[in-house]
């Protein structure tokens, strides 16, 4: 057809097509022989996916073509779109069908074949509805807070149909009390400290992202337990407490404070624990001592009691009774000793 590329006769085309659209010509359903402009139902692809776009034709037909935006994709086996996604399929007397492959929202709208036959031009519409899966596209870094302060989480989300958010604590096993784009958590605690994940879902797919909170609060130092030691022999003395930051350890001997190595002690922090060790106790090291555990938010403290331990020996068993002092300062009555000398002597009493 000599006329096909002919710029002239398809801008005259063109515009006809436009004009019995915009002049809204009766649109009847598709299958009805008394209408020039018919309406195809909607096309519903997924984003990515390739769609097929199908006209009728007939014998009288001699001209033919696909538009978009008033844009020809094709006129007859001629292809007029520059986007190489956009190819011909099948064009004879039956159908004119052409594809567009990868589709993305751009390509949602109206597609019209335009057909010339030797009477009058006729249309075929169709409106292709594109779905995207959801994708979140605006969401909260992870953050570090003071406990008891308020905290407001963001999760924005695009996709089409319009997805639907949900939050989750994956810290703490169950949904929270939220699908909006927001989540606001008031005078936070350190429970709520952890992940939590946003989910936005369609019919498509879904999407899911994940923050982290971290809450700081001050330390809280475990009850300090006494410690018996005999004189010369290994003794520690263990520290413990609950911070966010970690916190730093001091320790003090009747409010002395002792450094690493001082008169033979060694101080090791580990993590939430220091320990404080005495390689080889001496009379001047029972006592009193401080743990404190200090962060940035506060300090806590806790005592201990490092006291003398005697161990029984053969002339602590000839001594008979004497007392030693316990970790609280009490008397323990050493009637272990008495027994032993009793059943040493029992076979010469039983011998009598």
């Amino acid at each position: 057809m000599s006329s096909m590329k002919n710029p002239v006769y398809w801008a005259v085309l063109i515009g006809m097509t436009i004009l019995l659209m915009e002049q809204g010509s009766p649109v009847y359903s598709q299958g009805d022989s008394q209408s020039d402009n018919k309406v195809m139902d909607n096309i519903t692809v997924r984003q990515g996916e390739t769609v097929f776009l199908r006209c009728e034709q007939g014998d009288v037909v001699t001209h033919t073509a696909w538009l978009n935006r008033s844009s020809i994709l094709y006129a007859g086996e001629d292809k007029w779109s520059v986007d190489p996604r956009v190819s011909l399929v099948t064009l004879n007397q039956e159908e004119f069908t052409i594809k567009i492959e990868s589709v993305d929202m751009t390509d949602e709208g109206q597609y019209v074949c335009a057909v010339q036959t030797s009477s009058r031009p006729r249309t075929t519409s169709v409106h292709v509805l594109v779905q995207v899966s959801p994708k979140i596209i605006n969401f909260s870094r992870d953050i570090v807070v003071n406990e008891g302060s308020n905290v407001t989480l963001m999760c924005q989300a695009i996709g089409k149909p319009e997805p639907s958010i949900s939050w989750k604590f994956l810290s703490n096993s169950g949904d929270l009390a939220s699908d909006d784009e927001l989540l606001e958590i008031s005078s936070i605690s350190r429970q709520k400290a952890g992940v939590y994940q946003c989910t936005a879902v369609n019919d498509i797919d879904a999407d899911v992202q994940t923050v982290d909170i971290t809450v700081n609060y001050a330390p809280t130092v475990s009850e300090g337990r006494d410690a018996g030691v005999t004189l010369g022999q290994r003794g520690v003395l263990e520290c413990e407490a609950d911070a966010v930051p970690e916190a730093d350890f001091e320790w003090y001997k009747d409010n002395r404070r002792i450094f690493n190595g001082f008169d033979g002690m060694e101080i090791i922090n580990t993590g939430s624990l220091s320990k404080l060790t005495f390689y080889n106790v001496s009379d001047g090291d029972y006592g009193n001592y401080t743990c404190v555990a200090i962060n940035k938010l506060g300090s806590s403290n806790t005592s201990f009691l490092l006291y003398v331990v005697i161990e029984p020996t053969s002339s602590t068993l000839l001594q008979g009774p004497r007392t030693v002092q316990d970790g609280s300062g009490g008397v323990k009555t050493a009637h272990f000793h008495t027994c032993l000398l009793f059943i040493a002597f029992l076979p010469f009493l039983l011998h009598f």
